[in-house]
């Protein structure tokens, strides 16, 4: 629920920011100022994506963003904003708000670019790994490199690459695989082999990739485009729990499946079919037609071959069997590869992820090395440095026991932070859980020394966002309000509806009119596109013959399926229910709607009604909080004082209008 409140303000903040160049006070809320920059701007930014025209009114407006301001002063003056849990989310929020600052955007857009090309092609390969430490000595990794090119100088020369991967390889899958990785694209390995991958030609074997893991020889056997989406619909028998006591349901379940495909290939129409017998309610009555796709995007890899399989010669699959229960799919459309520019959220947030991302902080490293100034106090840096001995390699070694005599400066960032040894040694004495090769060990201080310095001159950079990004620092007090928000609603609204049952149950009460059913049959529907058929199967109906009698007599032995069935209760209006059946108990007259027959029988009919709270609780707890919203708001208005510039909200008005 949190993620969805916050889903809508994060796109929002996104969009923009627009200062104006003067701001007065529009509104106090007990004396305390709310100004016309900060109206103007949410106004703004939100003008394009509300849907309630009533929003865009202006006094309309004015009233929800004073009713907002209202609700956050309440939940100051609870005391909300000194919860822990609160203080620990506002500081995520910040955190994930602050990548699209302290990252470069220019190595970010190039590696989106690079990645996007590859994602276009997917590649089958092999390889074989020769294992080496990324910090071994260079005796150590020389001789690694050249085994990988005696074993690959054998590959060219044409022995088999699957039985040299089993006999070099120190990837444990490769005695099981022959080093063979299936297909995969940009993103699924790590960058380094992956750029391995893409820059040799099919065919070939690459020369020795050095990743994290050791040297690889990379052959590449074939290159495929990449599959793009696809629009299906299907028709879905679900699976029932696997127990034991439901195989004859599983088996019932098959044989409908089954029927449904015959009927298919008698020439019956797929969608409906798919709107009297797919158990997917979500889809059922689109005549079974599933969102767009694409590879991976599905839970089911299965249902998504099948899917990708299916061409205009042959739209319609056999029934197949995923782990949600029995299918047939039919191809209503497929669309290349999305755009980069459908696709740049996602690239970019695989690119933060992946091996990629240390380009750009290396790049961002840079930059803030030339935007700030760096004073080191060279002697004490020496002395420091004179501290750690070779026991670092073997994790013995220890950092001085009263580091106050190293508390003085040692690096100031920019003439305002300093940094002391003492943090310094810190930092080294955290590096020791880590297995660090790297000799002599002087290099080995350097290297410290110079991540360090990275590390403080990104934490400065991020602790001064607000100071050098005005939109930064409004966002962040959106944040910092909606966060809020989210707990006084929580608290006021939310957790009151749910648990104060006496309240709702007055309210449900009061309401009634609102929580209705429609007129219902509890009926059993049967349907043929032969009128022969649809009249036997009437006549057992009125012989008060079971259903399963009726599909046994009427379906014919050698698999022709000619009659179906549905069994429940409906309200009017369902799709279900043929349109010009009569509300009456008993058997109906034959019914005709396009290709289909119908006979049913009524056996019972349920008038119009209330609901019962149980049946309805969902609509009435949401109907119950907006009525609680309303109310809340309007006591909030007597608690605190508001009083609003009439002649500055005048002329807002006159600049905002269109």
């Amino acid at each position: 629920m949190k993620q969805l409140f916050f889903g809508l303000l994060l796109s929002l903040n996104l969009i923009g920011f627009a200062q104006n160049s003067t701001k007065e006070v529009l509104f106090t809320i007990d004396n305390k100022s709310y100004y016309t920059d900060e109206f103007a701007r949410v106004y703004k930014k939100n003008l394009d994506l509300v849907k309630d025209e009533s929003q865009k009114d202006l006094n309309q407006y004015l009233e929800l963003f004073v009713g907002y301001k209202l609700k956050i002063n309440k939940a100051y003056k609870l005391g909300l904003q000194d919860g822990t849990a609160y203080q620990n989310e506002l500081k995520s929020y910040r955190s994930q708000l602050s990548k699209n600052y302290t990252s470069d955007s220019k190595v970010t857009k190039e590696l989106v670019e690079e990645g996007y090309k590859r994602f276009l092609k997917e590649i089958n390969a092999s390889h074989i790994l020769f294992s080496v430490d990324e910090n071994a000595a260079p005796e150590d990794t020389l001789k690694v490199y050249r085994q990988a090119l005696e074993v690959r100088k054998r590959a060219i020369a044409g022995e088999d690459f699957g039985k040299l991967a089993t006999e070099f390889s120190q990837d444990p899958s490769a005695k099981d695989n022959k080093g063979d990785l299936g297909y995969f694209t940009a993103f699924r390995m790590v960058y380094a082999f992956e750029n391995g991958a893409y820059k040799t030609p099919k065919g070939s074997i690459s020369n020795p990739v050095r990743t994290r893991f050791g040297y690889h020889l990379i052959k590449v056997n074939e290159v495929r485009d990449n599959r793009g989406d696809v629009i299906v619909a299907h028709i879905m028998i679900m699976n029932p729990s696997a127990t034991a006591e439901n195989k004859d349901e599983e088996d019932k379940g098959k044989n409908t499946i089954q029927d449904i495909y015959k009927k298919l290939q008698q020439g019956e129409k797929f969608e409906d079919l798919a709107k009297q017998f797919s158990e997917d309610k979500s889809s059922s009555s689109k005549g079974g037609v599933l969102n767009r796709f694409g590879s991976g995007q599905l839970s089911s890899e299965e249902f998504e071959n099948v899917a990708f399989n299916l061409t205009k010669e042959k739209p319609v699959s056999e029934p197949f069997k995923s782990q949600y229960g029995w299918h047939i799919v039919k191809l209503i459309d497929k669309f290349s590869v999305k755009t980069i520019d459908e696709m740049r959220s996602d690239l970019e947030s695989k690119v933060s992820k992946d091996d990629r991302s240390r380009l750009i902080v290396a790049s961002m490293n840079e930059k803030l090395r030339k935007k700030y100034t760096i004073k080191r106090e060279d002697k004490f840096h020496a002395l420091i440095s004179k501290l750690v001995t070779d026991n670092f390699y073997e994790g013995k070694w220890e950092k001085p026991v009263d580091l106050k005599l190293y508390n003085k400066n040692l690096v100031t960032i920019n003439s305002s932070k300093s940094l002391s040894g003492a943090s310094f040694l810190n930092y080294i004495d955290e590096q020791q859980k880590a297995k660090n090769t790297l000799k002599p060990l002087s290099k080995l201080i350097n290297k410290f020394y110079e991540s360090f310095i990275d590390q403080e001159l990104s934490q400065y950079y991020d602790d001064n966002l607000e100071k050098e990004f005005p939109e930064f620092s409004a966002v962040m007090d959106e944040y910092r309000d909606g966060l809020l928000l989210f707990d006084l609603m929580e608290k006021e609204i939310w957790n009151k509806s749910k648990t104060d049952s006496l309240g709702l149950k007055s309210f449900y009460d009061k309401n009634l009119k609102n929580f209705q059913w429609k007129n219902r049959l509890d009926v059993t529907i049967l349907s043929s596109t032969k009128l022969d058929v649809i009249k036997k199967a009437q006549k057992y109906l009125k012989n008060d013959k079971p259903v399963d009698f009726i599909k046994e007599k009427l379906n014919v032995k050698d698999g022709t399926v000619n009659i179906m069935s549905k069994v429940g209760v409906f309200e009017e209006g369902n799709e279900v229910l043929p349109k010009n059946l009569k509300f009456e108990t008993g058997i109906s007259e034959i019914i005709k709607e396009g290709e289909y027959y119908f006979v049913t029988k009524v056996n019972a009919t349920l008038p119009a009604g209330p609901k019962e709270l149980d049946e309805c609780k969902g609509k009435a707890i949401n109907d119950y909080q907006q009525y609680l919203e309303e109310n809340w708001v309007k006591d909030l208005k007597n608690e605190f004082k508001v009083e609003v510039n009439q002649a500055v909200f005048e002329n807002v008005k006159k600049q905002l209008k269109p």
